[in-house]
């Protein structure tokens, strides 16, 4: 995915936002558009903000200052609920203030980019934390068609004293990372760096839709999945000015719990099916009297057997159910959830499931009388148990999916 690259102002082009020609390079100032000036900027930076009137003011002064750079037209949208003088400073610094009619940060986020007119598009926080005069190296990836989505990465940059906790640095936003890029192949080394630059067309394409701390996560997870290209320079990441907003510990929670709930094949086929194939194969060395290392595994091992083999069949039934009714980022590719997804449909379900019933209950029947008169089990009636379970287990998730499906 490409876009056709920016324009860069002319050194006699007349300035749209105040109609005068220039004879040389343009301010910061004036490459800055108002919400009246009909020129089409290039660039579009987003900033939400919550009570940011510390640092809200050198942010908008460092982004003039890398228009200025890039000598291209921008423009500043502040999508702001605050309750001090932050949007008074942002309108009288020339950005274009908005305000949110819902809370959370992703929401902000969303709310901005529907009134942003730029065909590129950056975001980051108002609290100084990031450096805006780097923008120009990651809006030329862009710009250049060599990225649809440029992020800057303070884990490969430099993190100045003060800045960021070291629980976060050294724990939080590595795991966070490592866990990202293992679910959904993103192949960044800052997966919650907030500093990014993307193209309107890629933006679309992602259908982003979360409206709290995890939108951070949502944006590179739908861009890994829809194979969007991403590439990372070094930043330099400041001390933020203001009180910090971010809860460590829930926040990452909650960043960890939508990845796990978009990716039903971590989080339910996967460990399901390695449930169920371990108790079937408890079950075979139990029953089959196999001897490992001088020993054998008893009834009690072939009844955990069996209860693993019920509990992993349930949970992987899980993973269909999540894919099918939830619409996850990563659906589950695994063999038993494109089986059930693909190939079990209500009729043919729900009869495999009587069939398996019937056998284990007819089963049963010739056996009960001796079973319930010795007062022992045997393997065969263990697995007879077993299959009974299945069977009823097959015949609701059948009709479960039929009604997940409607």
């Amino acid at each position: 995915m490409s876009i056709k690259k920016s324009k860069k102002v002319a050194a006699d082009e007349p300035n749209a936002s105040n109609g005068l020609d220039t004879t040389g390079t343009l301010s910061g100032d004036e490459l800055l558009l108002s919400e009246a000036s009909s020129q089409q900027p290039s660039l579009s930076v987003v900033m939400p903000t919550l009570n940011e009137e510390e640092g809200i003011a050198e942010c908008i002064q460092r982004v003039k200052n890398a228009l200025e750079e890039l000598q291209i037209y921008g423009e500043i949208v502040v999508s702001d609920s605050s309750t001090d003088d932050t949007p008074l400073i942002a309108e009288e610094m020339g950005a274009r203030v908005i305000s949110p009619d819902k809370k959370g940060y992703g929401y902000a986020y969303l709310f901005a980019f529907r009134h942003v007119r730029g065909d590129i598009i950056a975001m980051g926080d108002a609290d100084t934390t990031y450096d805006f005069e780097e923008l120009p190296k990651l809006f030329e990836l862009v710009d250049s068609g060599e990225a649809d989505m440029a992020m800057g990465s303070r884990l490969n940059g430099e993190i100045l004293p003060g800045s960021m906790p070291k629980l976060h640095k050294y724990v939080g936003n590595p795991f966070l990372t490592k866990f990202l890029n293992f679910f959904y192949g993103a192949g960044v080394s800052d997966a919650h760096s907030g500093m990014r630059v993307f193209t309107r067309s890629a933006y679309e394409e992602m259908e982003l839709q979360t409206t709290g701390m995890e939108f951070a996560s949502e944006m590179i997870m739908k861009a890994g999945e829809k194979d969007l290209v991403i590439k990372e320079l070094p930043i330099t990441y400041h001390p933020r000015k203001g009180e910090a907003e971010l809860e460590s510990f829930k926040d990452g929670w909650r960043h960890v719990r939508f990845m796990l709930a978009n990716a039903p094949g971590y989080l339910f086929s996967a460990p399901g099916l390695i449930l169920a194939v371990t108790g079937v194969i408890t079950m075979a060395i139990a029953g089959l009297g196999v001897s490992i290392n001088g020993g054998t595994f008893g009834i009690n091992s072939m009844i955990a057997g069996s209860l693993f083999t019920l509990v992993g069949t349930q949970v992987a039934c899980f993973g269909a159910f999540a894919t099918v009714a939830g619409e996850p980022i990563r659906k589950a590719e695994d063999p038993i959830t494109n089986f059930l997804t693909t190939h079990v449909d209500l009729e043919h379900g729900a009869v495999a499931g009587l069939v398996v019933f019937a056998v284990s209950a007819a089963y049963m029947a010739l056996v009960g009388f001796g079973w319930t008169s010795s007062g022992l089990v045997s393997p065969p009636v263990v697995v007879a148990l077993t299959t009974l379970v299945l069977g009823i287990q097959l015949i609701f998730t059948s009709f479960f999916l039929g009604v997940l499906s409607e």
